[in-house]
């Protein structure tokens, strides 16, 4: 293989994987979990409940779907979140289907423009990610303290009498996101060394 292609064949590889770990991964998730769910619900925090279940990432988008006729969604700050203050937001939309992109790591707080609605439970509270705490995919809440490790007590001596059948071998488990990531970073990064070691041979 000639410097120019094997150059070329690098080069090739480098953005394929460029494109893989960088590329489009971002979701977009439509706000309570179905169509036309911004609006007023049986439960008033049933908004925030779907939104405590979900993993924001900078890059994602939210969909708010809603009749436009009659609502509207507001942006605003955490203090006029909590006050149910429609007089000052930072962004508002009332197009019915409104795609905001979530392009910052913290806080976003969402109300309803229709007088009345967030006090009944129409609001949203997003907390969008870290890079740094994203790939943890599965980790614990950082609010949430890690449970105390059960006290390890002596075990029986066990007789051929008395000992316990031997337990059922059973398959491993599925590989974790985390892990999957992980592997898919070392691949990668293996691949770029072997690429990069070939094309310096060839140059020499």
């Amino acid at each position: 293989m000639s410097s120019k292609s094997l150059f070329l064949c690098l080069t090739t590889c480098l953005i394929l994987f460029s494109m893989n770990v960088f590329g489009a991964e971002a979701t977009e998730f439509l706000v309570g979990g179905n169509k036309n769910s911004w609006r007023i619900h049986t439960s008033p925090n049933e908004l925030n409940e779907w939104a405590e279940k979900e993993r924001f990432r900078i890059g994602d988008s939210l969909v708010f779907k809603y009749d436009s006729k009659i609502d509207s969604v507001l942006r605003v700050d955490e203090e006029d979140y909590k006050k149910c203050n429609k007089s000052n937001p930072s962004k508002s939309y009332n197009d019915g289907n409104t795609k905001i992109k979530l392009d910052e790591a913290g806080p976003f707080f969402f109300i309803s423009g229709a007088n009345g609605n967030c006090e009944k439970g129409e609001k949203l509270e997003v907390k969008v990610l870290s890079q740094k705490h994203a790939g943890s995919v599965g980790g614990p809440s950082p609010s949430q303290a890690p449970k105390p490790s059960p006290k390890v007590l002596p075990r029986p001596v066990l007789t051929p009498a008395n000992a316990p059948p031997s337990p059922a071998i059973t398959p491993a488990t599925a590989p974790t996101a985390s892990t999957a990531s992980s592997n898919a970073w070392v691949i990668g990064i293996s691949t770029m060394v072997v690429m990069a070691t070939l094309f310096v041979v060839a140059m020499v």
